[in-house]
């Protein structure tokens, strides 16, 4: 590992070897063929629940652990949230896939004892254009926070990145989007949600500084109006405020001397 200079530790994100983000790259690995194994099973009258057994079967075929089950006691390996969810849905049976549903599909897997986290957005077959535009915002806003993980970055910068790329974004598609207060990324490593927290917005140079090897999982969550939610009496499932659609988009993200490694690809 390479310190900044003139940095107490403290002040700069965890650090990782080359070695143990070749590690989270493999656990990073296992997450996203779920993601894809899942994404290509979506289909009208697919439960949530189907999709969250296959992403377990490739977690464990592939010698992993479903970093969601069992996780303060949320019940399954995938988050799954359809339309106004926007994080923490829980799969189930009763659940059936509509045409034109947007589907937010949050996974992590632990491999020799390291996290990837990912997720990704789609829809059920054809989906109207605000849709697609509100997903192709939020993945080119964590598209944006993962090219700011650079070397002498700060913290904040990430999130001043990632407010940006939703500010272009919206320039681009034509309408506002909402960014969900307070939710955002955090750190990882032997533990899936780890310091610091990593909020989707706010001013740059704050917060503590990156360094080759410091890890963050990048993840915006944007939707088609407020930025308020509710939490569901389920205790997990994170809705819009307005019921306005959502999207989630998120990689584990490492600081390298050649640019961003994205971890779960």
């Amino acid at each position: 590992m390479v310190s900044l200079p003139g940095l107490r530790s403290r002040k700069v994100v965890p650090q990782r070897s080359a070695g143990e983000l070749d590690a989270m790259a493999a656990a990073g690995a296992l997450v996203a063929a779920a993601l894809k194994a899942v994404r290509a099973a979506a289909a009208p009258g697919v439960s949530t629940l189907e999709l969250d057994e296959i992403a377990e079967s490739v977690i464990r075929d592939g010698g992993g652990i479903p970093s969601f089950l069992g996780y303060h006691g949320f019940p399954a390996s995938i988050c799954a949230s359809v339309n106004d969810r926007v994080v923490h849905g829980i799969p189930t049976a009763a659940e059936k896939l509509a045409a034109g549903d947007l589907v937010s599909i949050d996974c992590g897997a632990i491999l020799d004892g390291w996290h990837g986290d990912s997720a990704v957005t789609f829809g059920v077959g054809e989906v109207i254009p605000v849709d697609e535009s509100l997903s192709a915002a939020t993945r080119e806003s964590m598209e944006a926070g993962i090219a700011a993980m650079v070397p002498g970055n700060r913290l904040s910068d990430v999130s001043h990145a990632i407010e940006q790329g939703t500010r272009a974004a919206a320039q681009r598609h034509g309408r506002k989007f909402g960014i969900v207060a307070g939710y955002g990324g955090h750190g990882i490593g032997r533990e899936m949600h780890m310091d610091p927290f990593l909020p989707n917005e706010g001013s740059p140079g704050r917060g503590p500084y990156l360094a080759p090897g410091s890890v963050l999982a990048i993840e915006p969550m944007l939707t088609l109006g407020t930025a308020k939610t509710i939490v569901l009496d389920d205790g997990w499932t994170v809705v819009t405020a307005d019921g306005s659609r959502a999207a989630h988009w998120e990689h584990t993200v490492a600081v390298t001397d050649d640019g961003p490694r994205i971890l779960t690809v």
